[in-house]
């Protein structure tokens, strides 16, 4: 058994639904629902895209289970799963995402940490919040997809670059590249709304 699976509080869960007992798997789908559902809507903006690709990402886990052998958490297990069919989704739909801005649902305008950090840093104005809202999602929307999942995972979500190393397969040094190209792709789409005289 690896040292990561000892201190992985999901072991007892995983061995129970590996054994069979479907209650076990429902208790981890309940448990990581949220924040799947956040990464996969963040990156694709779309409800029914991110329904649809959360119940492959189920039946995938399920379907894989008998072959995890605890070398990661479950956790970044299953984010890995969510990550790995959500740019290969967004690589198949390319560029059907521009043809109707009304098709694109403001994602991040529903995180609750970015809600409670634009209310409290403007609580006066809902209408000013609302633009920054929209006009970061688009920028978010703008990035590359691989761009775009990093972003997800440490500014919206607070995983740690260690962990979206493990999930994405890839090196820190990559993803904290990744991540500093897409902050200032982000600065460059943001700066005009900056910019923009304070309303009294």
């Amino acid at each position: 058994m690896s040292e990561i699976s000892r201190i992985d509080p999901d072991q007892e869960l995983v061995e129970r639904a590996q054994a069979g007992d479907t209650r076990a798997f429902d208790e981890l789908i309940m448990k990581y629902s949220p924040k799947l559902y956040g990464l996969i809507y963040n990156m694709t903006s779309n409800k029914d895209d991110t329904n649809d690709l959360m119940q492959d990402v189920f039946a995938k886990a399920f379907r894989s289970l008998g072959r995890f052998q605890g070398k990661s958490t479950f956790y970044t297990w299953i984010y890995a799963i969510g990550t790995n069919m959500t740019l290969n989704f967004l690589k198949k739909r390319k560029r059907r995402m521009a043809s109707s801005l009304d098709e694109v649902d403001s994602g991040i305008q529903n995180d609750p940490a970015f809600i409670d950090y634009t209310n409290r840093a403007n609580p006066r104005k809902q209408s000013d919040v609302h633009s920054l809202q929209e006009k970061l999602n688009d920028a978010l929307q703008a990035l590359s997809k691989d761009h775009r999942a990093v972003v997800t995972m440490f500014d919206i979500q607070g995983i740690p670059h260690a962990e979206i190393s493990r999930i994405l397969g890839v090196s820190e040094g990559t993803v904290r590249s990744r991540l500093f190209y897409a902050h200032r792709q982000l600065q460059g789409h943001l700066e005009e709304f900056r910019l923009r005289p304070a309303e009294v």
